[in-house]
This record gives structure tokens, C-alpha cells and sequence, in this order.
């Protein structure tokens, strides 16, 4: 194999990448193109940059591939719950099918775009050469994408009021573990039924690496609070609230938003939906940035149910502390209203679709 050209580099890292099982296979077997050409644009013809997961990757990883495309990286059915919810239709109307194509789409993963390359909403380029990385880094993949959130949380780097920072999620810091330490294959190739929502199936639980606390008759706390609030409420610090996001094009047709400032905020609401994975009285809720205009710029009252669905959603923060203000002693959750989600906290043009979320009788 002769050296390789600086170009060249730019693609494929070094000489040893077509000695790999990906490499042997060879650029065409995956991109497409003519190799029996001999002028570059004929060559070229029919090549495309990022191959579609089932047509390629199926001939060898079928039972991965066939999964993969029922999970919400995919098939961006998530997006499409929560319209069918606040839309009051299972067909997007053609303002909101415009929207999600400039707005949303984007968010869909090939193989590829995890294990070869950064996903193209977070700006794509390859992770090291052509190089399949499994796992893949966290910090190219996971976080180009869950950045805002999640990375903030989870890595310490959200301010406080008076110039600190947050703490680090316990997971984090000083171990630094990686997102698939806790997310598997599984979750992430969407193994098992078609996905709706990211909620769907027990996925993560707190229990699967700490069984001891689920029944731990040494500790009282957790033994009369198991089976009535989530972990996180006792668990969770101040975490990211995102509000009013409202979508749009330039001019010149180029996608953007307008988000208002988040907010740090803690709030405990009721589990409105709760399931034998969460059977809970009380969750962690997070404001999602969406109001009844997020849409408007593509036409009026796109989303006539918008009170069917919360705005404050069941939320799994990423910044898990042992110790907090609210498991510091009884009295500092029970009783202490500056903690759970009550009506003066919501929007009143919010109310209505909070309803059953907000807590009218602290416990």
C-alpha cells in the first residue's frame, strides 16, 4: 500500500485503516461510485456522503440496523408524540410539516454519524480519520448533540447566581464516566419495541448498579421513600429550564430560533403518567422550550390542543449529588413549597396544560 497523499490523510488517518474489516472493504462498498472510472467526476458518480444505515451497514450488522430503525435517533417519533399531543392529529399539517423539516429533522442519526463522524446537527466532521469508533467518544457524539443540558449538568459547568458553578454529577466527577456506562447498546440501537417517546421503556434505573438502596432497611429515608418519589428528588440540584422557543427562516431561507434566557430552577411535580418502571407519586420536572407560538411564524394556531400535553415534563437530570438542601433533614422537602412545582410558579397561559403536574397539597 503506498503512502498515503495529504488529501488523502484528511479522510483516512494512516495506512493501517485498510487493514481494518471497514478498510478491506473499500471506499465504494459503502459510498457508492464508479471505481472502474478513470476521469474524478465519473468516478464519483452516484457516491454519497453519508450511506443510509439499513442499505449499507444491514449486509453485515442486519440485526443492529433492523433495530436501530425504531429507535428515536431514527425515526424522530418523539417529535412526532408530541405534536400528534398538541396538535389533536397524527398528520402533520403542511406549516408544521415545513417547520420540522427546517427545524427538526436534522436531529436524525445514520450509524455513521455516531461511529465515524460527529452527527451533521452538530456540525458533522470525522471523529479520527475514517476510523469506526465502538463506543464512540463521548464528547464528539453524545454531548455534540445533548450539549445544553445534559454536558452542563453532568461536567459541572452551569454558573450560579452568585458567580459559582454547580456541582459535578457525583457519575462524573472524580471518575469521569462516559454516557455508555450507563446508556447500553440496547437503549441506543433502540433494541425491543418501536419507540414513542424517550420514556417508553425503563431504559436507565438507579437500582440496576445500586440494588442495595431499592430495600435498604439501614437507611430510613430510602426505605419510606422508595416507592414514592423518584431518585432524583432527593438526588437532583438546580438544573436547566429552557421556556419560549420560537423557530423561523432569514431572508434567505436559512433555519434559526429564538430561545429566551433558561432558567436554574428545582422542581418536584406530580408523575402524571406513572408506569411499574416509575410508579412515583413525585418526580423531577423540567421546563421544555415550547410555547403555543413556537410555530407561529409558519402560520396561526398550529397547535390547537397545546394544553393536552405539560410543559413541565418528567425530567432525569444529570447532575446527581449525594447530599442536598432538600434530603438534609425531613423538614427540608416536606412542607418546603420553594421546592415543588405550585401554580404561582407556572405561566398562567401554562396552567391549564400543568394542571395535573403541579402539587396543590405539599405532602
Amino acid at each position: 500500500m503506498p503512502q498515503l497523499e495529504a488529501w488523502e490523510q484528511v479522510f483516512v488517518s494512516d495506512d493501517a485503516f485498510f487493514e481494518t474489516t471497514h478498510g478491506e472493504l473499500g471506499c465504494i462498498a459503502c459510498h457508492g461510485g464508479d471505481g472502474q472510472a478513470s476521469g474524478m467526476e465519473e468516478a464519483h458518480t452516484g457516491m454519497v456522503r453519508d450511506p443510509d444505515s439499513i442499505q449499507t451497514c444491514s449486509a453485515c450488522h442486519n440485526e443492529i440496523t433492523t433495530s436501530n430503525s425504531m429507535s428515536l435517533h431514527s425515526t424522530l417519533d418523539g417529535y412526532m408524540t408530541v405534536f400528534a399531543e398538541r396538535t389533536g392529529s397524527e398528520e402533520l399539517s403542511p406549516e408544521l410539516e415545513l417547520a420540522f423539516g427546517n427545524h427538526c429533522a436534522s436531529c436524525h442519526t445514520s450509524c455513521g454519524q455516531c461511529h465515524v463522524s460527529r452527527p451533521t446537527s452538530a456540525g458533522g466532521g470525522l471523529l479520527d480519520g475514517h476510523s469506526f469508533k465502538n463506543p464512540p467518544p463521548m464528547n464528539l457524539t453524545c454531548t455534540g448533540c445533548h450539549g445544553s443540558r445534559v454536558n452542563d449538568e453532568y461536567k459541572g459547568k452551569n454558573a450560579t447566581v452568585d458567580g459559582g458553578m454547580y456541582p459535578a454529577d457525583v457519575h462524573y466527577n472524580p471518575g469521569g464516566m462516559a454516557c455508555f456506562d450507563c446508556h447500553g447498546d440496547a437503549e441506543m440501537h433502540g433494541e425491543g419495541p418501536a419507540q414513542e417517546h424517550r420514556y417508553d421503556d425503563a431504559a436507565v434505573e438507579c437500582i440496576d448498579c445500586h440494588p442495595d438502596l431499592a430495600d435498604n432497611t439501614d437507611n430510613l429515608q430510602h426505605t419510606a421513600h422508595a416507592d414514592k418519589v423518584a431518585c432524583q428528588v432527593c438526588h437532583s440540584v438546580d438544573y436547566k429550564n429552557c421556556y419560549s422557543c420560537h423557530v423561523q427562516t432569514s431572508d434567505e431561507g436559512t433555519p434559526y430560533f429564538k430561545i429566551e434566557p433558561s432558567e436554574m430552577a428545582f422542581y418536584i411535580g406530580n408523575n402524571v403518567e406513572p408506569s411499574e418502571a416509575r410508579p412515583w407519586s413525585y418526580v423531577v420536572v423540567r421546563h421544555v422550550p415550547v410555547d403555543q407560538e413556537s410555530f407561529s411564524f409558519y402560520g396561526t394556531n398550529l397547535l390547537p390542543e397545546f394544553d393536552a400535553r405539560p410543559t413541565f415534563a418528567y425530567a432525569t437530570p444529570h447532575n446527581i449529588q449525594k447530599n442536598t438542601p432538600q434530603n438534609a433533614s425531613c423538614d427540608a422537602c416536606h412542607g418546603n413549597d420553594s421546592l415543588f412545582l405550585t401554580t404561582d410558579k407556572v405561566r398562567p397561559e401554562e396552567v391549564a396544560a400543568n394542571q395535573d403536574v403541579i402539587v396543590d397539597v405539599l405532602p
